[in-house]
This record gives structure tokens, C-alpha cells and sequence, in this order.
């Protein structure tokens, strides 16, 4: 169970980071063509679709990492 939550925490964070600069070079491209940092309803939908892909994927791969940088039991006896 702990690589899982240490998959998920991982995984969480590496998410909100992309999601987060996401949004910004949205919001960052927005400014330069309209002059206002208004938030459209869409950008925050993207951002949160943005978020559940990194994170799906990301939980996988350091799950996947989490469990091969585990000592097995038969290494340890030799």
C-alpha cells in the first residue's frame, strides 16, 4: 500500500504543477490578445482536464518506479 499513496503523492504534485503553468500560459496568451486577465469558465475545465491526464498518467509511471525500487525478499537472502 505505501508505494501506492507514495505513487499518488507524486504523481499529485507533478500533476497540479503542469495543470497550474497550464493555465497560466492560457491566461499569459489571453492577456496578449485581449489586454485583461479575465478567467474564461473553459480555461479552468482545461485546467482540470489537464490535471486528470498528467495525474493518471504520472500515478502509473511512479507506481511502476515505487515497485522496482523495492528490495525483493530473494535479493536479501543471497
Amino acid at each position: 500500500m505505501k508505494p501506492n499513496l507514495k505513487a499518488c503523492w507524486h504523481a499529485m504534485i507533478t500533476a497540479l504543477v503542469n495543470a497550474v503553468l497550464a493555465v497560466s500560459l492560457m491566461l499569459l496568451v489571453e492577456f496578449a490578445i485581449s489586454g485583461s486577465f479575465q478567467m474564461p469558465e473553459p480555461y479552468l475545465w482545461a485546467g482540470l482536464l489537464i490535471w486528470a491526464v498528467i495525474f493518471v498518467g504520472q500515478f502509473w509511471r511512479q507506481r511502476y518506479l515505487c515497485k522496482s525500487n523495492e528490495p525483493s525478499g530473494s535479493a536479501q537472502k543471497g
